[in-house]
């Protein structure tokens, strides 16, 4: 049997098992995304992403130098776009990334950081179906370099400081109940913290 055609069966094979896996949980859990894929499911997630990922794609190496420009504008672009679901440390404890189905992985960890900076893009660019990974970037893979810079900051996740995880903290997203309250804060400090001005009160 030749080697493609062994691949070939082995991938079908994968595929047709996590369909049963997939089948199995919805008869026993209905569609609930409460729940934790066993470990066979994490597994076999992980091999047939691997397998979706074009080995040419695979192989790219980043063609974004890693500069502390670049590693910033990385990280202002992941606290603006990605921190919502993953968390500004990458972790995923956000009320979102917790209840996804699979949740949103610890990118700090080993199952990320292996991956090779060619699947890292590829994930970023293409998104993932069936989860809530969604495509970044544009129609043309070779014009996104946001996402290349995005490769750099996951990169840096396991390292990364208090004092940039601060930096971040300003550059999410905000709600307007956030930006109400801001703006309480604003006006309250802009009063020299709220004494009242009214003439009976001057000396």
């Amino acid at each position: 049997m030749k080697a493609g055609t062994r691949l070939g069966l082995i991938l079908v094979g994968a595929i047709a098992l996590g369909g049963a896996l997939v089948v199995f949980s919805l008869v026993r859990h209905g569609v609930s995304a409460r729940d934790e894929p066993t470990a066979l499911e994490a597994f076999i997630a992980r091999r047939v992403r691997h397998w979706a990922v074009p080995g040419r794609a695979r192989e790219m190496p980043n063609p974004v130098a890693l500069t502390d420009g670049v590693l910033a504008e990385g990280r202002a672009h992941f606290a603006d776009h990605c921190a919502i679901c993953h968390g500004n440390d990458g972790r995923g404890q956000t009320p979102i990334g917790r209840n996804l189905y699979p949740k949103a992985p610890d990118m700090s960890l080993p199952e990320t950081q292996s991956l090779s900076d060619g699947e890292l893009f590829y994930i970023i660019h293409h998104g993932v179906r069936l989860t809530g990974m969604p495509a970044w970037g544009g129609d043309d893979p070779d014009r996104d370099l946001d996402s290349w810079k995005l490769v750099h900051f996951i990169r840096h996740l396991p390292t990364i400081t208090a004092a940039e995880l601060e930096e971040m903290r300003a550059l999410n997203p905000k709600t307007r109940k956030e930006f109400e309250e801001e703006e309480m804060v604003r006006k309250f400090l802009g009063n020299k913290g709220g004494v009242p001005t009214s003439p009976e009160h001057k000396h």
